[in-house]
C-alpha cells in the first residue's frame, strides 16, 4: 500500500501577505504525512519590477517574460518568496527545502514556441525527476517548489505554478497515493459566480462538458480543470479545488474520473 502524499498549490497572493502566509504555514504544517508545496508570487514580481523601472506586460493574465523580467522573477520566486516560505516552515518544525526546477535537475522544460504570442522565457514542462523528489520526501524533507524551471542549457524559464503542481503530482503518483489540492480565492468551483456558497461538490468529465456548454464553467477555470482531469487520468488519486484556508482537502470541489 502506497504512502499518502499531499501536494498543495497556492497562489501568489496567499504567500505574499503576512497574515495569509502565517495562516497558510500553520495549516500546511498541520497536514499529516508526506507533503509538498508549490507556490506562485506574481504580485511581488510585478511590484519589484516596477521599483526597478521594468514594465510588466500581461496577455490574458499571463506574464510576458523578457530578459529583464526573467531576472526579476528568478530573484522573487526562487529567492524572496520561496525562502520566506521555507524559513516560516522551519519555524513550525517542518524540515523544508526550497527548489526551482534547476535544482538537482528536478524539472526540465523547453522554451514555449512562438505562435500568436511570444511569451518570452516561459517554459513548458517536459520532465519531472520523480526519483529525486521521492528521495527527499522519503527522508522527511518537504519540497517547496518555485514556479521556475530550466532548459538544461543554462537558461531559467518562468513556468506556470498550476502546471508544475499537476506535472509533479503525475510524476509522483507511481510512488505515492497522491492528493493534489489547488488553493485559490473561492471555496471551490462555483455554480453561480455571485454566490460564494454555490460550490459544485464533485465534477466528472461528463459534468465538466455539460457545465462548459452551459457557461457555468468558463475563463481561467477551464484550463485549471483540464489540468485536474489530466492529473486524475495519470494516476493522481484525487484533485481538490478549494480555499487556501481549507487545505486539508475536506471541502471544496473534488475532481473525479
Amino acid at each position: 500500500m502506497k504512502e499518502k502524499l499531499t501536494i498543495v498549490k497556492v497562489g501568489g497572493k496567499i504567500v505574499e501577505e503576512a497574515d495569509t502566509l502565517s495562516q497558510l504555514l500553520a495549516d500546511f504544517s498541520a497536514i499529516p504525512g508526506y507533503k509538498l508545496l508549490v507556490h506562485g508570487g506574481g504580485r511581488s514580481a510585478t511590484k519589484i519590477a516596477a521599483q526597478l523601472g521594468i514594465e510588466s506586460k500581461m496577455v490574458d493574465g499571463r506574464r510576458i517574460t523578457d530578459a529583464e523580467t526573467l531576472k526579476v522573477v528568478t530573484m522573487v520566486y526562487g529567492g524572496l518568496v520561496n525562502k520566506n516560505i521555507v524559513a516560516g516552515l522551519q519555524a513550525k518544525g517542518v524540515n523544508a527545502v526550497g527548489l526551482t526546477g534547476a535544482d538537482m535537475n528536478v524539472i526540465r522544460s523547453v522554451k514555449r514556441p512562438v505562435k500568436e504570442i511570444d511569451y518570452g522565457y516561459v517554459g513548458d514542462v517536459k520532465h519531472v525527476d520523480a526519483e529525486v523528489l521521492v528521495s527527499l520526501i522519503s527522508r522527511g524533507v518537504v519540497p517547496v517548489m518555485a514556479p521556475l524551471t530550466h532548459d538544461g542549457e543554462g537558461n531559467m524559464l518562468n513556468t506556470n505554478a498550476d502546471t508544475i503542481a499537476g506535472e509533479t503530482a503525475k510524476a509522483l503518483a507511481e510512488a505515492f497515493d497522491v492528493t493534489l489540492i489547488y488553493c485559490f480565492e473561492k471555496k471551490g468551483v462555483l455554480r453561480d459566480a455571485e454566490d460564494e456558497d454555490s460550490v459544485i461538490p464533485v465534477i466528472t468529465p461528463d459534468l465538466f462538458k455539460k457545465y462548459v456548454d452551459e457557461g457555468v464553467i468558463q475563463g481561467g477555470m477551464i484550463p485549471k480543470l483540464e489540468n485536474s482531469f489530466s492529473a486524475v487520468e495519470a494516476g493522481v488519486s484525487q484533485v481538490v479545488i478549494t480555499l487556501a484556508s481549507a487545505i486539508d482537502g475536506k471541502s471544496g470541489t473534488i475532481i473525479k474520473k
